[in-house]
């Protein structure tokens, strides 16, 4: 139905309906509301990842494909309407909030062992989307508040270092044997995932003290921008101490886990088997937008403020997210994140869906498969 209508109208109903960000926050309230009312507590503790990785799947397949991109007369005046970056500002408080209510429910409720579970894989996953999907965005941005509130909300997850590696070295060599973003071709997502916390990590710490020596600062100073985001982090851990001892700080290690995690298995799907060429210089090709797998499905890109359109956020790295384009010729997932983070805890059938895509997208070039 959507297919029908003018694209200033699905621009303007776009504009409203990314204000589906705040479901997964009202989830983990109405979790709370479906035990006392019904009871099966340690049940409805899994309600929000149940709904983001099992109800949201089968509606994006229903709502099928956005069929808007932006017109490029349009892309000054969309980019430079505040209402697209105050939603993403508004995260911050959200998160804020969430974070703190997640911890009350955490240590005031009788929950069995498997409740606790699901409720901290609960709050990770609302940290998944709001703080580390919306951090990411802001940290793209030029402004110093929007860079500011995206470190910030990775703070409240702990993974601060993504504010340096993401765009100090994941946007340099994204799809190359450099990254540990880039998940190669054959690679299971369990023989992905602990590289990527480690090099991740590390490496932030690499390039921030690159930066600091080119400008003739030492480590230990205070322009070590790692420094103020990891003491957030720690800050907020001595907080949960304070009004809860070990268990918050339990609590507020255990959601970041869950949160960062997420992020890594989205990298895992985003670059998955996909390489730059090597030029003679032997350097490699600048990234576009056949570096990225794509995803245009309407519910899941309206749900991560576009992110799925990853192929033209490599390419374009400083655009907005409502300006974010589809492009048909570069590699498309079959269905959105949703749908394949749930595929890619099953590596037989990650390599079932996924491989013949690769190999379809390289044929007669599989030596870049090696």
């Amino acid at each position: 139905m959507i297919n029908r209508l003018p694209q200033q109208t699905v621009i303007v109903l776009k504009k409203f309906a990314y204000l589906i960000f705040l479901l997964p926050p009202a989830l983990l309230l109405l979790s709370e509301q479906m035990w006392l009312e019904y009871g099966w507590k340690n049940l409805f503790a899994f309600l929000t990842p149940a709904v983001v990785f099992g109800l949201i799947p089968v509606v994006d397949q229903l709502l099928g494909q956005d069929p808007v991109n932006p017109d490029e007369s349009d892309v000054p005046l969309l980019s430079e309407q505040k209402y697209y970056r105050w939603l993403n500002l508004l995260c911050v408080p959200v998160y804020a909030g969430a974070l703190v209510y997640g911890g009350h429910i955490f240590l005031t409720e009788e929950f069995s062992v498997l409740g606790k579970l699901g409720w901290l894989t609960s709050v990770g996953t609302v940290g998944g989307i709001i703080a580390i999907n919306v951090g990411h965005e802001l940290i793209h941005k030029d402004n110093l508040l929007e860079q500011n509130a995206g470190g910030l909300l990775l703070s409240m997850v702990f993974y601060g270092g993504f504010k340096i590696e993401h765009v100090r070295g994941h946007h340099v060599n994204v799809s190359t044997p450099e990254d540990a973003s880039s998940s190669r071709f054959g690679q299971s997502l369990y023989r992905f995932l602990p590289h990527a916390y480690l090099h991740n990590f590390m490496n932030a710490w690499k390039l921030e003290k690159k930066r600091l020596e080119s400008k003739g600062w030492s480590f230990y100073s205070w322009h070590n921008e790692l420094f103020w985001w990891y003491g957030c982090s720690v800050a907020i851990a001595v907080l949960f101490f304070v009004f809860a001892g070990w268990m918050g700080v339990l609590f507020f290690l255990a959601q970041s886990f869950f949160a960062f995690t997420l992020l890594e298995v989205i990298n895992y799907i985003e670059h998955y088997g996909l390489h730059r060429r090597k030029l003679e210089s032997g350097r490699y090709e600048r990234p576009n937008i056949h570096h990225s797998w794509n995803s245009n499905f309407l519910l899941t890109n309206l749900f991560l403020f576009q992110l799925q359109r990853h192929s033209d956020h490599h390419a374009y790295p400083r655009r907005r997210y409502q300006v974010l384009r589809h492009h048909e010729e570069s590699p498309q997932l079959p269905s959105g994140y949703a749908t394949m983070v749930v595929l890619a805890l099953f590596p037989p059938l990650w390599f079932k869906v996924m491989n013949p895509r690769v190999e379809a997208y390289y044929q007669g070039e599989e030596h870049h498969l090696a």
